[in-house]
């Protein structure tokens, strides 16, 4: 073959298929010549997760820290008060401090943080569940509220890849303001830089599905199992939010008072075994009590030297679970006189919670793929 010949052998190939009647595949034969190519309808699933740094050096911890308290649904202050604030004292501090938590807990050889590796291991396991109902007919993808990769970016990316529907998935098995509901802002805002907007829907809240509860009831199961000698109580810690958002309507408190409840109904356990506590307080006013770092201290001071905790508003680990409450969260209880204190990791990629997730988005896609 000839230079020549090679060279029209790659324009040829870089071509797009052509249909009998001459047109581009993925344009009807109706449609003029010169119509842009459409490529065959899917159904877009954009499971989504807080975020994370892209780093743990100080600008790229100041960047994801200023959109992550710059959301009024996470900090709802007057932003002539709080942005001031925020930019002149809190940024200038605490990029130094998160960016050595993160850099405790941070995936060297990946080079990104635990939550997004444990995000794409369950997009990839979702897809696999996905491929096997629906074949080619969806596309599985993942977004982060803050940082990378963008809600923004990846409803672009599903467009381009034919989604004429999508199901937008926030997940947080209990619904609260300033993570679901900030999610879902996200992800409309993205739908309205789109020429072509598709139809959508958005997951609610998972947190009394029967497949979820039993997946939690499952790892404390196996955690416990491996045990010789059994914790005398189980502290479920959930992330905390100011109790003026309780007042103002907000169901998150509610809602995770009841998966403590489910959970211990399916571990067959009495109220004495388990106890709910919330954790990450940010500012001076009051949040959602008991705080988990005082209650673990309180615990370990009335003779319960043996802890268990498990974090069930997080669908994987992160900073809050690897670092605070393995951490921080565990020196308060040894420093209070506690002798064993084990941390169950979240759900994560394990194959039930896989399958509770897979549940809950093939329970949405009705009417759409059935």
């Amino acid at each position: 073959m000839t230079d020549g010949q090679a060279k029209m052998f790659d324009e040829d190939a870089a071509m797009p298929a052509r249909s009998a009647a001459g047109k581009p595949s993925g344009v009807s034969e109706f449609a003029p010549a010169d119509h842009p190519r459409v490529p065959p309808a899917k159904v877009g699933i954009l499971l989504a997760n807080l975020g994370t740094p892209d780093n743990y050096d100080y600008w790229s911890m100041r960047r994801y820290l200023n959109e992550f308290l710059s959301d009024k649904r996470v900090i709802d202050y007057s932003p002539w008060i709080w942005q001031p604030l925020l930019q002149l004292i809190i940024l200038t501090k605490r990029p130094f401090s998160s960016g050595a938590a993160y850099k405790s807990i941070w995936n060297e050889e990946a080079g990104e943080s635990p939550l997004m590796t444990i995000t794409k291991a369950q997009t990839a396991r979702i897809a696999d569940r996905m491929a096997e109902r629906y074949g080619d007919s969806v596309v599985v993808d993942f977004c982060m509220r803050y940082g990378n990769p963008s809600t923004k970016s990846k409803v672009r990316a599903l467009m381009e890849q034919g989604c004429q529907k999508i199901l937008f998935f926030p997940l947080y098995p209990q619904y609260a303001g300033a993570t679901t509901a900030t999610a879902n802002d996200q992800f409309f805002r993205a739908l309205m830089q789109e020429k072509w907007q598709p139809p959508v829907r958005t997951v609610p809240a998972y947190y009394e599905h029967p497949t979820y509860i039993d997946a939690l009831a499952q790892s404390v199961e196996r955690a416990y199992d491996a045990m010789e000698v059994k914790p005398d109580i189980l502290v479920t810690s959930y992330h905390g939010v100011p109790k003026r958002y309780l007042m103002e309507g907000d169901p998150y408190h509610c809602q995770c008072l009841k998966t403590t409840r489910l959970l211990k109904e399916r571990l067959g356990w009495g109220d004495d075994r388990i106890t709910t506590t919330f954790q990450s307080r940010f500012g001076p006013e009051e949040w959602l009590q008991p705080y988990t770092v005082d209650e673990v201290a309180r615990l370990a001071e009335s003779g319960k030297k043996r802890i268990a905790v498990i974090a069930p508003a997080f669908s994987a680990d992160c900073i809050e679970t690897l670092e605070e409450i393995n951490e921080e969260i565990r020196e308060s209880f040894e420093e209070a006189g506690g002798e064993s204190f084990t941390y169950i990791p979240c759900l994560n990629d394990d194959a039930a919670h896989v399958a509770a997730l897979g549940e809950v988005i093939e329970a949405n896609l009705r009417g759409w793929l059935d």
